[in-house]
Formats: structure tokens, C-alpha cells, sequence
């Protein structure tokens, strides 16, 4: 009785993954939101916060807000947000679902293709469970992670259709989806190399000059894909590392973080939201064995590759879909992360399963000892991955923890500080920041926080001391000069405090915060015609910001408008019923009118 011969196999595979993968990331409903990122995507992103509507489905088309352009993604963060407000369990378990959505998916879209069940089950199981996955499943920011791989696999789906049928109808869903998919998150511009690899095994197609043509229209979307990428992640900054690490250096780091990956697959410890980059310190003696070894295992993957296709398909799945995000390319400061293996390592859980099955010795039990040692392993996954997901708990365990198993990490001490100030340890955070700017005396945004840290201790001068060192150390970091305007105002400074503010606003003109404090700032001055101005071109960009209404009240008040002030202020109590500042400035208005 052959491996396919059962019918329920297929039904009761697929409850077995959805009640481990359920087990494992049940917790995250009492998770929080952690401010590494889900501040910028959700819960400080006033886009979302209006509901799905034609305004938001625009925003989120044109923007490139936080360095990426990623429409479908802002989208459903904008369903989810108002599904759930601000409460986080609804947004962690949304990713759950589609984790488990798209761990069901590659188990039929392989077993469709392969025709072999219990491999493909393997790497499906292998995909759910693993730990370096916990991080895309656990952090709501990385909803683009699961969005973009749920139509990566369908897009691989549709492409399986159109190969068996050569149906054309198949095709465009397949160009479709992958543009969805791009739509989602712009790794997968890698996708029509995936489909070219599927070609060669499991679908076994004949190399012809129509399988490149094929993949023509897939690749402009791709190139177009990666030019608005690289616009948006450009005007947005987050390319600006390029400059500050050599290609030589990046070249280094890419060969010893694929040698990375894959011991971290095999050996899940010491996970880490963030892996600081080593710069230009990794020795040689590393870099070349490293090396060495990925031509080593290239050169035998590509001379087993006549007899088992899947050893070649398998490792280049891998070497190709990290390509986008390997570091040739510097976007941030990181030297890797565990969000990259999302879809990446599938290759390489396809040599483990396949090779399993092809070349291990037809032994009368050999279907028993391989069931035992996939349940053996998968079940160590398992509590791996489970003891990973409690670290994403809370801004302190996450940080805590990323501190303890990294060195030198001064990005996670520096968001573990900003943790203990919201929890009120003030002296606590200090040490920190000093510890941060101990490791990298010119970070930015360790000398930009402290200064927060001393403007709430009232050490004005000090914190305006930060402030300009962070601005020194990245010119076009907005808001330190935004926080800069803060501590010059607080000084009585009111036209530097514009200048800073003017400053913002050459470096994004769409800055909201600087069109407030422009506003802030008439006001205090009473000129409260400019104070309209700017607290309307506040709204054209954020069109329920609240602060912006209080201060247009504030501004129509002054000049003797009151019904307009009283408007002003309704309307902001219409968005925010529960906002102190605006009941106060209607209750004075009302008593005044």
C-alpha cells in the first residue's frame, strides 16, 4: 500500500499542523504590542486608524510611509485595526491564522506538485514549527512576511495549474497573485527564479526558450518592484547604511550570514530580534571557511543534480530567495534577521525531506524510523519554538532577552532604556543610554532618546545638547529636530524653535508633528491666522488628527471665532471621545461663548 493510498491522510495531516502550530502560538493573544516597529505600523499610524475607506485604500497606494511600499499590507493592517482598535490580542491572532493558512498551503501546494505526501508533510511541519519563524508570527509588524508568502504560495499554485493544463486563465492568475504578492512585500521579487527552479523538479519541464519567455512578465513586475522599493526605502532613509558599510564589508557579512542561517536551523539558540552588524570586523580566517564551505556544498548539490533534482532546486531556492535581503544591500543596521528565513528556508527543509526519502536504504522498518526521528525533531522544534514566542511577550522580555544572548547590542539596550522609562525607572534608563552610547558613541537615536530622558527630568540644556548631537550625527533625522524644537520652546526660544521645525519640514513636507509645533508656536505668539494655515495643512495630511483640531480651536478662539472653535473641538471629540485636552478647550469655550 503506497504512501498516497490513503484518502484521509491528506485531512489528517492537515489537523495535525493546525493544532501544533495553534499550540504553540495560542499565547500571543496575551501578548503586547512591542514599540520595535508596531508603534510606526499600527498603533502611532493615524492612516489605519480611520477604517477601511477610499481615503485610507489611497494612503495606503501613494505612501511610502515607513520606507517601504507595500499597499496590501497597510491595508489589512487597516481592516485589523478597525476590527480590533488597539487591542493587540486580535492583531497577533489574525498572523496566526495566516501562518496556519499558509503552512496547509505548501503542504498541498508541494504534495500537488511532488505527488509525495509524507515529505511534503515534513516541510510543511518543518515551516510551522520552526523557531526562526517565531519572530514573523509573533511581531504584528511582520504581518508583510505572512501576507506576502500566502500569495507567493498561491502564486506557485496557480503556476503548478498552468503547467498541467497550459491554460492561459492560469497564467494570469499567476501573474496576478505574484503582483499581489509584491504588493505585500517586495522580497518576493525572487518569485519568477523560484518558478524557473520548479521547472527543472518537481514539474520536470524540458528547458526551452518559451520557459524564459514565460517568465518575461513576472520580471517586469519584479524590476518594477525593486525601483519603487529602492525610491521608497531611499527617501525614507533606510538605505543611508549603504554608505556606512563598504561593499566589502557587506559581501563579508552575506557570506557568513548564509553559513549563519542554515547552523541556526539546525540549531535554533540564541535568537534575537535584532543581530547587531559586525562592520568590518569579522575576521578573515571566518570569512573564507565560510565561503569555502557554501562553494563546497554548491559544487556537490550541482553534480548530484542529474539523479536527484531536488538537492539543486532545493539549495538554490535557498541561496536566490535570500538574495533581497542578505545584506548586499544594507537596509538597517542589522546583520541579519530571523524574519528572513520566513520562506527561504523552505529549500533547504526540501533537501532534508526529500533526501530522507531517496537515499536512506529501503529497510523493511524504514518508514517507522523516519516517522520516529521527523516526530523526534519536529517535537524538539516544537518546544523551541514555544520557549522562543514567550520571549515576544512584552517590550522588557523581548529586549531582555536579545540583550543577554548578543553582544554589544546597543539598539536593543537602547529600546529596553525607552521599556524602563515607560515603566517609570528613570535612573535605570540613564544607565542604560550611557551603556548604549559606550558601545556607539554616534548613534542618533541613543543620543536623541537620552535627551527625551532629560527633558522629562527637566535638564533642558542637556537635552538640547543630545538633541544637536543627534542631528550632527544623522542631518536628516526629523525628529530630533522636532524634539530640539521642544527643548528651545521650553527655553522661550520661539524662533528657533520654528527654524527647527522649518528644518523638519525641508527633510519631509509631509511631517505632521512639525506642521503642530508651527501651529503651537503661532498660537503662542497669537498669530493665529498662521496657526489656521498650518493646522490645516496638519489635517490634508492626517485628516483625524486630533491635536490639530485642538489647535485650529485653539487658533479660531483666538480671533474671536468661537462657533468654529466649538466645531474644532466637537470634531476632535467625535474621533477621540475619551480626550481630555479637547473637553477642556470645549468646556472653556462653551463657558466664554
Amino acid at each position: 500500500m503506497g504512501e498516497n493510498s490513503h484518502r484521509y491522510y491528506p485531512l489528517i495531516i492537515s489537523i495535525c499542523l493546525i493544532i501544533a502550530t495553534f499550540a504553540i502560538y495560542w499565547p500571543v493573544y496575551r501578548h503586547d504590542f512591542v514599540r520595535y516597529d508596531d508603534g510606526t505600523y499600527v498603533i502611532y499610524n493615524t492612516n489605519i486608524h480611520s477604517g477601511l475607506n477610499l481615503k485610507s485604500i489611497r494612503w495606503a497606494f501613494t505612501a511610502g510611509y515607513a520606507s517601504n511600499w507595500h499597499p496590501l499590507t497597510w491595508i489589512s493592517h487597516t481592516v485589523d485595526y478597525q476590527l480590533f482598535k488597539d487591542a493587540p490580542g486580535g492583531h497577533h491572532i489574525v498572523n496566526v491564522l495566516f501562518h496556519i493558512l499558509n503552512t496547509i498551503l505548501l503542504f498541498y501546494v508541494l504534495w500537488k506538485m511532488t505527488d509525495t505526501i509524507w515529505a511534503s508533510a515534513f516541510v510543511a511541519a518543518a515551516f510551522a514549527l520552526h523557531p526562526l519563524h517565531v519572530e514573523s508570527v509573533a511581531w504584528v509588524a511582520e504581518r508583510k512576511d505572512l501576507l506576502s508568502t500566502f500569495f507567493w504560495i498561491l502564486t506557485m499554485w496557480a503556476y503548478t495549474c498552468y503547467v498541467r493544463s497550459l491554460k492561459f486563465k492560469w497564467y494570469l492568475l499567476t501573474l496576478l497573485l505574484f503582483i499581489l504578492g509584491l504588493m505585500s512585500k517586495p522580497m518576493l521579487v525572487t518569485v519568477p527564479f523560484v518558478l524557473l527552479l520548479l521547472d527543472y523538479w518537481p514539474l520536470e519541464r524540458k528547458f526551452s526558450q518559451r520557459l524564459l519567455i514565460e517568465k518575461i512578465p513576472l520580471l517586469i513586475c519584479s524590476a518594477a518592484s525593486c525601483v519603487i522599493t529602492f525610491i521608497s526605502q531611499q527617501r525614507g532613509g533606510a538605505t543611508r547604511l549603504i554608505e556606512s558599510f563598504s561593499l566589502t564589508t557587506r559581501v563579508e557579512n552575506s557570506i557568513v550570514s548564509y553559513i549563519t542561517y542554515i547552523m541556526k536551523m539546525f540549531w535554533p539558540s540564541r535568537l534575537a530580534v535584532f543581530y547587531p552588524h559586525p562592520g568590518n570586523t569579522l575576521s578573515t580566517i571566518k570569512v573564507v571557511l565560510c565561503a569555502l564551505l557554501l562553494l563546497l556544498i554548491s559544487i556537490y548539490f550541482i553534480y548530484k543534480m542529474r539523479r536527484h533534482r531536488f538537492l539543486a532546486v532545493g539549495w538554490l531556492w535557498y541561496l536566490g530567495t535570500m538574495v533581497p535581503v542578505i545584506g548586499l544591500v544594507q537596509v538597517g543596521a542589522q546583520a541579519m534577521a530571523d524574519r528572513y528565513t520566513y520562506m527561504t528556508l523552505t529549500g533547504l527543509f526540501i533537501i532534508i525531506a526529500f533526501s530522507a526519502k531517496e537515499f536512506i536504504p529501503k529497510w523493511r522498518n524504514k518508514n517507522i524510523v523516519l516517522g520516529s526521528l521527523a516526530v523526534i525533531t519536529l517535537t524538539a522544534s516544537t518546544a523551541a519554538a514555544a520557549r522562543q514566542v514567550r520571549h515576544w511577550k512584552n517590550d522588557l522580555s523581548l529586549f531582555g532577552h536579545a540583550i543577554q544572548v548578543t553582544e554589544n547590542n546597543y539598539v536593543m539596550i537602547d529600546n529596553y532604556a525607552i521599556t524602563l522609562i515607560t515603566q517609570g525607572q528613570y535612573d535605570q534608563a540613564g544607565r542604560y543610554f550611557s551603556k548604549s552610547l559606550s558601545i556607539k558613541p554616534d548613534s542618533p537615536n541613543v543620543h536623541n532618546n537620552l535627551g527625551n530622558l532629560l527633558m522629562r527630568n527637566n535638564r533642558i540644556k542637556e537635552a538640547e545638547e543630545h538633541f544637536r548631537l543627534a542631528i550632527k550625527y544623522k542631518p536628516d533625522f526629523k525628529e530630533a529636530y522636532y524634539n530640539l524644537y521642544t527643548a528651545l520652546r521650553e527655553q522661550g526660544r520661539f524662533e528657533e524653535a520654528g527654524g527647527c521645525c522649518a528644518q523638519a519640514l525641508s527633510i519631509d513636507p509631509n511631517f505632521v508633528k512639525a506642521y503642530l509645533c508651527l501651529a503651537i508656536i503661532s498660537n503662542d505668539m497669537k498669530k493665529y491666522e498662521q496657526a489656521i494655515e498650518y493646522s490645516n495643512k496638519a489635517l490634508e495630511i492626517e485628516p483625524a488628527n486630533i491635536y490639530a483640531y485642538n489647535c485650529l480651536g485653539i487658533a479660531l478662539a483666538g480671533l474671536g471665532r468661537t462657533d468654529e472653535a466649538i466645531q474644532a473641538y466637537r470634531t476632535a471629540l467625535q474621533i477621540n471621545p475619551g480626550n481630555a485636552a479637547s473637553s477642556r478647550l470645549l468646556k472653556n469655550a462653551l463657558e466664554n461663548r
